[in-house]
């Protein structure tokens, strides 16, 4: 069967099947996190919730409608993508590629992917984009997974336009890229999950300390907007000046365990 090369034709064939990988890759990542989040809450890690405060209703139903919303936004870039690889405008990767390879791809991918949501994050923390791109996403004052995709529809364009131009200039495997997008929206909604799912003391480890934890980015939507924009590694932050000063000191008090907690606050009180 031969492939259409029109883009409407494209655009009447592919348009539901992205639709469906898409939402589903969405719905999978955040309702498993999500789930793992509620588990945990029901154990002695419930002390690692890091705000106070709950997410209401409102709250979720703001940010699965949305969530749609930057699907179909998704998929509308997706389109002339398609079109401009069948029509020769973008070229795939061509032949095999080992284990080792997979991992330099998937590494590249990631921290082109990395550097890029830092500096539009921070661009769109300015009094020119804020309004318009991203002033939706801080109406989640206590994230949860699904607030992975809450974004208007000027800023799901600008991260939907990573993917092809990373490929522009880097043809990369089809199933790097799969596992990328795996990758990417699982992190997305660990970013968001509320209580924090990593290890104690791993924001002051000499290594780990450079991947973000949930309490970083849980920070930039209850404490500070102007610090914490890091995605998947904390290095462009420091580089930078932005990371929260009480970052590590707040890391330290969520993961703490339950019993010293609650010491402390007797001490306070």
């Amino acid at each position: 069967m031969i492939e259409p090369t029109n883009l409407l034709d494209i655009a009447a064939t592919m348009a539901g099947h992205v639709f469906l990988f898409d939402f589903g890759r969405y719905v999978i990542a955040a309702s498993l996190v999500a789930s793992l989040v509620w588990l945990l809450r029901q154990t002695s890690w419930a002390s690692r919730k890091i705000q106070k405060r709950e997410a209401t209703r409102a709250d979720f139903i703001r940010e699965f409608t949305s969530s749609i919303r930057t699907v179909i936004v998704y998929v509308a870039i997706s389109m002339p993508v398609i079109w401009a690889f069948r029509n020769g405008w973008l070229h795939s990767f061509e032949g095999e590629v080992g284990p080792l390879g997979f991992v330099g791809y998937l590494a590249a991918v990631i921290l082109a992917h990395d550097a890029y949501f830092y500096w539009t994050h921070r661009a769109m923390h300015t009094k020119l984009l804020y309004k318009h791109f991203h002033r939706f996403h801080h109406r989640t004052i206590t994230p949860t997974a699904w607030t992975a995709y809450a974004f208007a529809v000027p800023e799901a364009a600008l991260m939907a336009v990573f993917v092809p131009l990373y490929l522009a200039c880097v043809p990369t495997p089809e199933p790097v890229m799969f596992t990328f997008l795996g990758v990417m929206i699982l992190r997305n909604a660990m970013g968001h999950a509320g209580l924090e799912l990593h290890p104690r003391g791993w924001a002051s480890h000499p290594l780990l300390r450079w991947i973000t934890t949930t309490t970083h980015h849980d920070m930039h939507h209850g404490t500070s907007y102007n610090h914490n924009y890091g995605f998947y590694f904390t290095w462009w932050d420091k580089l930078m000046g932005t990371e929260h000063p009480d970052y590590e000191r707040t890391f330290k008090r969520v993961t703490a365990p339950a019993s010293d907690q609650a010491q402390s606050i007797a001490q306070i009180a």
